[in-house]
């Protein structure tokens, strides 16, 4: 469930109309749903309810420090895969005791930075990772806390861009490799073994895969107690998936609960790391119709919002439902909706049936909250787009529009 509905024929987000927001801040926008965020946030938390758990939010599917503090005065900690997020996090009052670090490339300054700031835990994905962490944690003269992030060669069945349980991804330790990692580990003087992780994959949409990795998982920390190895923490990753289009993903209540009779009876944490299904519905993009086109093959809708706004669709050829903002009756129109960009793959969805519709009009791109803003760019010398929060009946912009001046401030104009 989200709020945006359409009232006396406008699309609006809670009780505020999206043109209204674009004659105050022009086009294309980000728009978020705070009651739509809380609502996402409450039911996935309840739905761990029998279970000992620690809901760390996917920093990297949307990370506005305004959406950050939201989650964090909810309860909610942060699971990070770089410096800059980690920063982020700190810089809102999240407590780092709630606060894990993932990715496979960890540097020696982030690595530094996390264990400076005492953050529960680093999930390892590489015995060089193993090696660096203890080495940076004997600098500094402290026991680092980690989880290594095991493979359990899953197919997550998603999109292959998106999958990272399987042995051709990057991601994770071998489950045969596993046990002599953590043995490995165990050995050194400045390492704390006090988790597992396990992600394989985001936008899944079948509780098939999360079921066959919990129970390889709960199997291997049985292995790992045979060898008085006991950890505190189980990490489970995210990956729960959202509707864009006719897809019917489990219910969190559903998915908490096969999780937590899996992991029934053992004296364990469980960790959470969703993203997209807290914020992916909560979110639009608005963009301005700029023209309409013929050619013999298409009719094409040109828009203000382009592939640098919302990389989704070129990226992964990924659909999102495009709607007009003002609610219409009549003819419709199979379009491809486009954008400026100088890119035959600039596009935010292909043969479309909309409304016939003049310049000027709007065009919301729905279920954009997450993976929207946060993989946007400048390409083409284009400034990012503002971010807008929505609360009943009231909005409040929570990042500005770039400006050229932004664009160019770092860059140096040289005589050579």
């Amino acid at each position: 469930m989200n709020y945006f509905n359409y009232k006396n024929s406008e699309l609006c987000a809670e009780d505020v109309s999206l043109k209204t927001i674009a004659k105050e801040v022009g086009t294309p926008f980000y728009v978020y749903s705070y009651q739509t965020i809380k609502r996402h946030f409450d039911v996935f938390t309840q739905s761990l309810k029998n279970s000992s758990h620690l809901v760390c939010y996917s920093v990297k599917a949307n990370s506005n420090l305004s959406l950050l503090k939201m989650l964090s005065s909810w309860g909610g900690g942060m699971d990070v895969v770089s410096g800059g997020e980690l920063k982020r996090a700190l810089k809102v009052g999240v407590d780092p005791h709630k606060i894990v670090f993932s990715g496979v490339g960890k540097t020696k300054e982030e690595i530094g930075e996390a264990l400076k700031s005492e953050i529960l835990m680093l999930n390892v994905e590489s015995r060089e990772e193993l090696d660096l962490i203890n080495a940076a944690a004997r600098e500094l003269h402290v026991k680092a806390p980690v989880s290594l992030r095991v493979n359990p060669d899953i197919d997550a069945r998603t999109h292959p861009h998106i999958t990272t349980g399987l042995y051709k991804n990057k991601f994770g330790l071998p489950f045969e490799r596993a046990l002599d990692e953590y043995l490995y580990a165990r050995k050194q003087l400045h390492l704390n073994v006090v988790g597992i992780d396990c992600h394989i994959g985001s936008q899944l949409t079948e509780l098939g895969p999360f079921i066959s990795a919990v129970q390889k998982v709960k199997e291997f920390i049985q292995t790992l107690e045979k060898y008085d190895l006991h950890i505190e923490y189980v990490d489970l990753g995210g990956g729960l998936g959202i509707t864009y289009n006719e897809e019917t993903p489990p219910h969190p209540e559903e998915y908490g609960k096969v999780i937590s009779d899996i992991m029934k009876g053992m004296k364990l944490t469980l960790i959470f790391e969703p993203g997209r299904v807290i914020m992916g519905n909560a979110g639009v993009l608005v963009s301005q119709v700029l023209y309409n086109k013929q050619t013999p093959a298409k009719n094409f809708l040109i828009v203000d919002a382009a592939m640098n706004d919302l990389i989704r669709p070129s990226l992964y050829n990924a659909y999102q439902q495009i709607v007009s903002i003002d609610k219409k009756e009549g003819d419709q129109l199979q379009v491809d909706v486009v954008g400026p960009i100088c890119e035959s793959g600039d596009y935010l969805g292909k043969e479309r049936m909309l409304p016939r519709m003049k310049k000027g009009e709007l065009i919301a791109v729905m279920s954009s909250g997450a993976y929207g803003f946060s993989m946007s760019s400048n390409y083409n010398t284009r400034g990012r787009v503002p971010e807008v929060m929505v609360k009943n009946d009231k909005f409040y912009v929570i990042r500005e529009r770039e400006s050229f001046d932004d664009l160019i401030k770092n860059e140096k104009i040289i005589e050579l």
